[in-house]
């Protein structure tokens, strides 16, 4: 028995042989946003400067110069974004057989990768000027931790000879002036062995964060030997010594924490203006690749 058999042939639809990424574009636009990144934060450092002046209560306080850094650094994002997005979508060649869906898809993914070469080439060029600036609050935070046991070694090693390269050698000079002010001590009074000894009880207190009642009388033991001054005056010296110290110290620290909130702000900020920035960019990209092959329409038709 034969039977007919009918062979249909079944045509399948057709890889295309040529790549969806256009690269030409992308890099094209990515120069542009890199290019204008660059001279955006050339001028945003122009204008930063002229908020900062060595006269006392001219420069603009730490948080308007924090707040205007980071709305500048948006800014930039957002028009080097836009501006590389929208030449990456002018640039491409028309897809020819492809859905719209698809085109719009193509601009979209040609955007964001132009965006993400722009960002390389900038970390690339400006990397180390950004790290410095992320990393400045941490820097600072860690050198108030380890300034006071740094100090103490210090100290501790080279008290006799290094007295005046000490942070707590205004201090120590504070404890033993004469009880005439008027007056220098006399030679020796105010000898290099009491200094010492002031300078290491000082300094591994603030390390502790309290100074001993021990620490304490013997300070005041030491200063009215050396400057003439009565036990109960002496006492009150040390006192007002103390909480000067505990005064920088606190000092230290605010502006420590400071710094670190300003730097993790900054960050953030930065991070969340990236993000948008891609969005942008991929936007615009969708944007300039419509307006080209609509321009391109019209142009075919007229």
């Amino acid at each position: 028995m034969n039977s007919a058999v009918t062979d249909v042939e079944v045509s399948a639809p057709r890889e295309s042989s040529s790549s969806a990424v256009n690269w030409g574009p992308i890099i094209a636009g990515a120069f542009a946003a890199s290019t204008l990144t660059v001279v955006l934060m050339l001028i945003g450092s122009g204008l930063g400067l002229t908020m900062v002046s060595p006269w006392t209560g001219a420069s603009a306080s730490a948080t308007t110069f924090a707040v205007s850094a980071a709305v500048w650094l948006v800014i930039v994002q957002w028009l080097s974004a836009g501006l590389g997005g929208y030449l990456t979508g002018r640039l491409r060649t028309k897809w020819v057989g492809i859905h719209d869906d698809e085109v719009y898809f193509r601009d979209t993914a040609h955007g964001f990768l132009a965006w993400a070469l722009a960002t390389l080439l900038v970390a690339g060029v400006l990397g180390s000027a950004l790290s410095a600036t992320v990393g400045a609050g941490v820097q600072a935070a860690s050198n108030v931790a380890a300034g006071a046991a740094a100090g103490a070694s210090s100290a501790a090693t080279n008290a006799a000879g290094a007295t005046d390269n000490n942070s707590l050698g205004y201090f120590v000079d504070m404890l033993f002036r004469p009880a005439d002010t008027g007056a220098v001590a006399p030679a020796g009074q105010n000898d290099a062995g009491a200094t010492a000894q002031a300078t290491r009880i000082l300094v591994v207190s603030a390390a502790k964060g309290e100074v001993s009642a021990d620490d304490k009388a013997y300070l005041a033991k030491l200063v009215a030997s050396r400057t003439g001054l009565s036990q109960a005056d002496a006492a009150k010296r040390v006192d007002t010594v103390i909480a000067g110290i505990d005064d920088a110290k606190n000092k230290a620290k605010a502006a420590a924490d400071t710094a670190r909130k300003a730097s993790a702000t900054f960050a953030l900020v930065g991070a969340l203006s990236m993000i948008v920035g891609a969005f942008i960019a991929s936007v615009a990209a969708a944007l300039g690749g419509k307006q080209r092959d609509e321009d391109e329409a019209l142009f075919v038709r007229g």
